[in-house]
């Protein structure tokens, strides 16, 4: 039986790799701790809960509609009002199972094979999947930490072609903790009104885990909205990962696209998790600021920890809740067995299997030097693995 050839262009996520390894670890008896997983480590709110098992004892049990329920579309233009200024109405909203699948289904509606997409490093581990399944062009432009990690309106202007389609990024940033100004996003809208055929892409799953100014969605800038695709979902601000719910707000013409490829994908997500969506889009967000407030407390730490760790540069992230320490001055050390640590696929799997402590390599992400340690974690774990790390890396010469 020969496989299909789609499946050599694109990698199994290294997030979900890291965190099968460490379960196996784990499985053998080992203390293991996981730093890979984007997972808040709370529970779903109380109130959205309720709405759940109300959804369930009324007998929300049938076929949903593939675009989503009327009433939780309606809820996601309130959402977007409410948070973004931004006004939509339900003929633009997509309800997917997951933001994985709303950009799978964006992507598959926007890129042809050769069309380019540009993105910023780093970025999450399966955009550059996407299009590479598509048989599109993956267009990178490189940042670091001296800049913060974003980009500036002239690289992106050096980055654009005839052929580029495309321009998808997450602020905040996933796995960096970027956060883009209004300012500096206006920098970008200039050079995209030049190029009116470009779509973006705006991943914006990490809106409420920010821990400064409140992040802008470039949709809200003058000429955005009618060429943006709004990226969201529920697992990140409101702990309900395994609930599967994200959604885009799109041109109709998109939305339509994206509402068909679902339908011979999936069909309508997930009747229970729709109903119970509702309510967290339009409820007060206490729980959510609750949970960010304790997320804070471990960004502060597990930076201040990192930095006390000689080799290890790393900038404190302005939302999400990844750390993103660049660790390049590891390479080429050797380990106790005589192993050498060649990039940070090598460092990652080190810290593993010697420390423990399960980590993400930044070539997932498009930068090599780097590695992604998620604070999702409580704040005891946090202070042993980074001690861990410490003790390990201290081995090598």
């Amino acid at each position: 039986m020969v496989l299909a050839s789609r499946l050599q262009r694109f990698n199994e996520p290294e997030t979900l790799k890291m965190a099968k390894l460490g379960r196996e670890l784990r499985a053998q008896g080992h203390d293991v701790i996981d730093l890979s997983v984007g997972e808040p480590d709370f529970d779903v709110p109380d109130h959205i809960q309720e709405a759940a098992k109300k959804a369930i004892d009324d007998n929300w049990s049938h076929y949903t509609p593939v675009a989503g329920y009327p009433d939780l579309r309606e809820a996601v233009c309130t959402k977007l009002k409410r948070d973004n200024n931004l006004d939509y109405k339900a003929e633009n909203i997509v309800v997917s199972t997951g933001a994985k699948q709303s950009l799978a289904n964006i992507i598959m509606a926007l890129v042809d094979e050769g069309d380019e997409v540009v993105i910023p490093t780093p970025y999450w581990v399966t955009y550059a999947a996407l299009v590479q399944l598509c048989q599109g062009k993956v267009v990178e432009i490189k940042t670091d930490l001296e800049c913060g990690y974003k980009i500036t309106p002239a690289q992106l202007e050096a980055a654009i072609t005839p052929r580029t389609k495309v321009f998808m990024f997450s602020s905040p940033c996933n796995p960096s903790g970027a956060v883009y100004s209004t300012e500096e996003l206006e920098g970008l809208a200039e050079v995209f009104r030049k190029y009116p055929n470009i779509a973006i892409i705006s991943d914006e799953i990490y809106e409420y885990i920010t821990y400064g100014q409140k992040p802008v969605s470039i949709a809200s800038l003058e000429g955005m909205k009618d060429r943006t695709i709004i990226v969201n979902g529920l697992s990140k601000g409101f702990a309900m990962t395994g609930w599967r719910i994200g959604y885009i707000a799109a041109p109709v013409a998109i939305a339509k696209a994206c509402e068909k490829i679902q339908g011979q994908v999936t069909s309508g997500t997930n009747s229970v998790a729709q109903r119970a969506a509702i309510i967290a889009l339009t409820a007060p967000l206490d729980a959510s600021e609750a949970m960010v407030k304790e997320f804070a407390v471990r960004r502060k730490r597990i930076v201040e920890l990192l930095l006390q760790i000689d080799g290890v540069a790393l900038a404190e992230p302005d939302g999400a809740f990844y750390a993103f320490p660049r660790v390049d001055k590891f390479f080429g050390k050797k380990a106790e067995d005589g192993s050498v640590i060649s990039n940070s696929d090598d460092l990652c799997m080190y810290l593993l299997n010697t420390a423990h402590v399960s980590t993400v390599t930044g070539s997932a992400f498009g930068n090599p030097e780097c590695i992604r340690l998620s604070f999702a974690n409580s704040l005891g774990n946090i202070e042993k693995a980074v001690g861990r790390i410490k003790e390990a890396l201290a081995k090598l010469n």
